[in-house]
C-alpha cells in the first residue's frame, strides 16, 4: 500500500527515508533511522521490523543478517515488505510473495526503492532513476523529487493520502522530519512544509547538540546571521512565506 525510498547521501553520509501512500499517517510506521542506518517497513506492516531492525543495525549487525532473521521468524513474512541500509552501506530488500500487485523493488549503490499496491514497476523504476540522475541536488531535494517521479508514473494505485520524509545527519535524532498524515496532495504538502522549515528550522538544526558535543552551539550570532541571509535571499528570489503561523492576536 506504499512506495518508499531509503538512501544514504554519498556526499554528507546522511541517511534518509521518504514514503508516500494511500494510507493514513504512513510516516508514523514506515521510516526508521539512526545515526548509521535507515530502513522502511511496509505492505501489511510489522512495526517490529522497524523497531528491532533499527536497534540491531545501529549496533553494527549487517542488513543481510537482520533481514534473513526477520523473514525466518515472522509467520507473516509473505505479506511484508521492507528495505534497509546498514552501517557498512549494504542494502537489502524483501518483498513477500503475497504482497499485493504490483509489488517489487529496484536498487543501486546507496539507495533502494520498494513498493506494493502500485500502478506498475515503472513507479519504483522512475523513482530510482530520478534519484540517481539528480546527484547535484540537496539530499532533501533528491528524495522528494524522486518520490514525485514515482507519483507521476502512477504511484499507489489506490490514490494519495499521506507522505513523510526523514533525514538523520550522523545523530540518533532527525535533522529533518516532515509528515503529512491526511492530504489530497501529500507530496506537494511536504514541499510546503520544507519551505517553511527553510525559514528558520533548518538553521536551528545546525546548532543542535550532538553525541560528540553535548552543549551544541549556544552562541546565536552565526544562527541569526544565517537566518537573516536566507530571508534576504528568499526576498530577492520572490519567495514568500507559505507558513500558516500567526502573530500574537492574529
Amino acid at each position: 500500500m506504499t512506495y518508499s525510498i531509503v538512501a544514504r547521501d554519498r556526499q554528507s553520509g546522511d541517511f534518509g527515508v521518504a514514503v508516500a501512500s494511500r494510507f493514513f499517517a504512513v510516516g508514523s510506521l514506515v521510516p526508521h533511522i539512526r545515526h548509521n542506518m535507515a530502513l522502511a517497513t511496509q505492505a501489511f506492516v510489522n512495526p517490529m521490523w522497524g523497531v528491532e531492525g533499527a536497534q540491531r543495525l545501529s549496533a553494527g549487525e549487517s542488513a543481510s543478517v537482520v533481514m534473513a532473521d526477520f523473514v525466518e521468524r515472522d509467520g507473516g513474512q509473505a505479506i511484508r515488505q521492507a528495505h534497509m541500509i546498514d552501517a557498512f552501506g549494504h542494502s537489502v530488500v524483501h518483498t513477500g510473495s503475497d504482497c499485493i500487485d504490483w509489488a517489487g523493488h529496484a536498487m543501486a549503490q546507496g539507495v533502494s526503492v520498494a513498493g506494493n499496491m502500485l500502478a506498475g514497476p515503472e513507479v519504483v523504476e522512475h523513482t530510482l532513476s530520478c534519484y540517481l540522475d539528480n546527484e547535484k541536488l540537496s539530499f532533501y531535494e533528491r528524495l522528494i523529487t524522486a518520490m514525485e517521479a514515482g507519483e507521476a508514473a502512477g504511484g499507489d494505485k489506490r490514490g494519495r493520502q499521506a507522505a513523510a520524509l526523514k533525514i538523520h545527519s550522523g545523530q540518533d535524532y532527525p535533522t529533518l522530519d516532515l509528515r503529512v498524515d491526511d492530504h489530497a496532495d501529500p507530496l506537494a504538502e511536504l514541499r510546503r512544509l520544507h519551505s517553511v522549515a527553510d525559514e528558520r528550522a533548518v538553521h536551528f538544526a545546525q546548532t543542535f547538540a550532538t553525541a560528540e558535543n553535548f552543549s551544541g552551539t549556544t552562541d546565536r550570532t552565526e544562527l541569526d546571521r544565517s537566518i537573516a541571509e536566507r530571508e534576504a535571499q528568499r526576498a530577492r528570489d520572490g519567495i514568500v512565506s507559505r507558513s500558516f503561523a500567526t502573530e500574537p492576536g492574529g
